[in-house]
């Protein structure tokens, strides 16, 4: 009986790049979701959700072909960084990204709607430009959800496991994460490694989730008290 911890670091590792590159991707696709009026939004939101119905290994697929080293970005990444994208860190940081982007964004979207369209009016109506009221009013108004849809994606992260099969096989110490891990220790009928290291992926998964409500019922608290105050 032992645990992967080199899987595990590894995992954790993957989870804060990806959930850091979705901060950054995901912040102004949802201020845009949440302000635009256009009737592309609605395809857009629906590109975003595919993740949630696709097979992992549908997408995997598409991205394996997409990474390869035969295609136009797989040959550029690897005349730039001399290893291609597939079965590497790097490609598993890509297909987290795009598995996990519904999980960022929609709760980041259903967050900055959730703001008084009249105190955002009132912002324009001062000078103050969009980008600036979106850092100044939304963001600290919404950071409850965009709190959780952050908690939501490293979360998911930790628990991926048909993308990252596809996308990078189980190379050790390069791409195999936590569940690629468990499942080789099924395989070989090492069900007590494959159970305490799923025990360990449970209680990190439930350790942050525990953390992300009993923040937000903080924040809940202090809201009301101001309110009545």
């Amino acid at each position: 009986m032992r645990i992967d911890w080199n899987a595990v670091m590894l995992t954790c590792r993957l989870a804060l790049v990806a959930t850091a590159a979705l901060i950054v991707i995901g912040l102004p696709l949802a201020h845009w979701l949440a302000t635009t009026r256009r009737g592309a939004r609605a395809l857009v939101e629906a590109l975003v959700a595919l993740p949630l119905v696709l097979p992992p290994t549908v997408l995997g697929l598409y991205l394996l072909l997409l990474l390869g080293p035969r295609s136009p970005i797989g040959r550029g990444y690897a005349l730039l960084r001399g290893h291609g994208l597939a079965f590497s860190f790097e490609g598993l940081v890509v297909a987290s990204v795009l598995y996990s982007l519904p999980f960022t964004v929609q709760p980041f979207t259903a967050a900055l709607r959730s703001v008084d369209p009249a105190l955002i009016e009132a912002s324009w109506c001062l000078g103050v430009s969009r980008w600036a009221t979106f850092w100044r009013l939304m963001v600290p108004l919404a950071w409850p959800g965009l709190l959780a849809g952050v908690v939501l994606t490293f979360a998911h992260t930790l628990g991926e496991f048909g993308v990252v099969l596809m996308v990078g096989g189980n190379v050790p110490g390069e791409t195999r994460t936590v569940s690629i891990a468990i499942y080789d220790a099924v395989q070989s009928l090492d069900y007590a490694s494959a159970a305490w290291t799923s025990l360990g992926l449970v209680l990190i998964s439930f350790i942050v989730l525990s953390l992300m409500y009993v923040l937000q019922q903080r924040v809940r608290v202090v809201s009301q008290w101001a309110t009545r105050s």
